[in-house]
């Protein structure tokens, strides 16, 4: 009984001296892994219906291919977001990436999880040796292992590997994009046509998980779906 209550005591302390916060703006809030009230009103979710190729959203009614996707369909087959990629969704995605608050990922999986609606294996979007020795993680990855915890879904995250280091893909044209990842990205055994849920932080061109599905795909795999935080719908 002693032990029982000073752990609750401790627990309070903690509690009262470091209580959760928002993840964007740090205002204090009632539970972890929680936004407050003005952050997630500016926080746009995604349903995952729009595109029947690449779940963009659109206008209109019943299934309909968005314009990109009608002149160069994708390899993977369908992409779930779980926000549109806006000043709360990229604050959120830098301070995992580059400030090293690695306890975002659960936050990201806690939403992104409503997404998974069948069985498969989790596989990250791969980062190449070099820049996990210089950020010391891959966020897709943690990502990936929340999503896992919450799931229960099982993280392979050996069987996509990147070969070769890439220069950042921003700026460059879509042609340019595809370029840069031809071949980058290879898969160390064979699967079974398995359904992948690849996981990745943010969804831009398309271009990566493009070359990971194909890659995926030619070594068995049965669907590849990515699973993303948060996804660019509009140009600016």
């Amino acid at each position: 009984m002693l032990v029982v209550n000073f752990r609750m005591l401790l627990r309070t302390i903690v509690d009262f001296s470091l209580p959760p916060r928002c993840p964007a703006c740090g205002a204090i809030v009632d539970a972890d892994h929680r936004f407050c009230m003005p952050c997630w009103n500016e926080l746009e979710i995604l349903s995952g219906k729009g595109c029947v190729a690449c779940n963009m959203p659109m206008p209109g009614f019943g299934e309909a291919m968005c314009a990109p996707c009608m002149a160069n369909a994708p390899r993977h087959d369908g992409v779930r977001a779980a926000v549109a990629y806006g000043d709360i969704a990229r604050t959120v995605a830098l301070k995992l990436k580059y400030a090293r608050r690695t306890g975002l990922s659960m936050t990201m999986a806690s939403i992104i999880r409503h997404h998974i609606d069948e069985e498969g294996l989790l596989v990250p979007v791969p980062l190449h040796r070099w820049r996990i020795w210089g950020r010391g993680f891959n966020q897709a990855s943690l990502i990936a292992r929340a999503l896992s915890t919450l799931s229960g879904l099982t993280v392979v995250d050996d069987v996509l590997i990147r070969k070769r280091a890439t220069q950042p893909l921003r700026g460059m044209s879509a042609k340019q994009r595809a370029n840069s990842v031809r071949g980058v990205f290879r898969v160390t055994r064979r699967l079974s046509g398995e359904t992948i849920w690849l996981v990745d932080d943010v969804y831009t061109s398309g271009a990566t998980t493009n070359a990971c599905a194909a890659a995926l795909k030619r070594a068995g795999a049965g669907r590849v779906i990515v699973l993303a935080w948060a996804r660019v719908v509009r140009e600016d």
